[in-house]
């Protein structure tokens, strides 16, 4: 099987690559800066793109068996300025863009196009849980991903299957959120955001790794799928699950008003939440490895 990677040197696209290079898949990684990508295990090689057109890589969707189109400027990298947010949206567009340019142009099809997006999707909505029927929210999150999730539609009239993953937050030690909110646990000072009670949708790294291969692998798997554990928490739920594993204690809040002023509109990553169910995901028949968080920790933690 040959898959085509964008954002393949991310968090979730390294790990993508590693599971199915290890399967003797052929992965293709596309970087702005294929020669700074280190690491790739054999079966995998990184190519250059400009990040928004189907130039140097294009003539590789021909015959592909999948697109895995991951890219996106990080949305935590720094405060919400009105340009850092066109940037977000931009990159977002222009990948997707770029994608359907290579698909257009194919004389054999893709299989399959797996489009990234968020669980941000929804909004922030309460204790209410969300399976994919839900419908969209109307804050700036959920525009981003409405936007990328569109980017790639033009596919489906050339009939190819496409498939959205509304993604929660990724548990990794190496990257993602998890080794940032783990820092005030180690210092003693660990415990709820605001309220606590926002949604906290989390997944597993090997879960989220699996869960793609498993929708690219299913002809019947179309449309929209969450992928976060069967058993999502609230933030203060998790905290304290955090804190038992890493053997701290988690009652120390943070005050929400605390972090609006650190971090200004995108607080909202940190103060509000969903309560995201897998619910099509399990619908297939996928079975989750670690669909119990402090099991999950344990595991990332060992």
């Amino acid at each position: 099987m040959r898959v085509i990677i964008t954002g393949g040197t991310g968090l979730i696209g390294r790990a993508l690559t590693q599971s199915l290079a290890a399967d003797g898949h052929e992965v293709i990684v596309l970087s702005r800066n294929p020669d700074k990508v280190g690491g790739l295990p054999q079966g995998a090689r990184a190519v250059k793109w400009d990040g928004r057109s189907a130039q140097g890589w294009g003539q590789m969707a021909d015959g592909a068996d999948a697109i895995v189109n991951l890219a996106g400027e990080s949305i935590a990298a720094g405060r919400w300025s009105e340009a850092r947010k066109q940037s977000i949206l931009q990159s977002r567009v222009e990948a997707g863009q770029a994608v359907v340019e290579a698909v257009k142009a194919s004389t054999k099809r893709p299989r399959v196009v797996v489009q990234s997006s968020a669980v941000g999707y929804y909004g922030p909505r309460g204790s209410e849980k969300i399976a994919e029927d839900a419908s969209a929210g109307s804050d700036f999150l959920a525009s981003i991903c409405q936007a990328w999730e569109a980017s790639t539609a033009p596919i489906e009239a050339m009939g190819v299957r496409r498939v959205i993953i509304r993604t929660g937050v990724v548990l990794d030690k190496k990257g993602g959120a998890l080794p940032q909110m783990m820092l005030p646990f180690k210092l003693f000072i660990g415990g709820p955001l605001g309220g606590g009670q926002q949604g906290f949708p989390w997944i597993h790294l090997a879960d989220e790794v699996t869960a793609i291969r498993f929708l690219i692998d299913q002809p019947s798997a179309s449309g929209v799928f969450n992928l976060s554990a069967p058993q999502p928490l609230s933030n203060a739920q998790f905290g304290r699950v955090l804190g038992k594993v890493l053997g701290r204690p988690a009652f120390m809040p943070t005050p929400g008003i605390a972090m609006k002023m650190m971090f200004g509109e995108m607080s909202t990553l940190l103060l509000d939440g969903q309560f995201e169910i897998p619910q099509r995901l399990q619908q297939l028949g996928f079975a989750f490895r670690f669909a119990d968080a402090d099991a999950a920790l344990r595991d990332v933690l060992k």
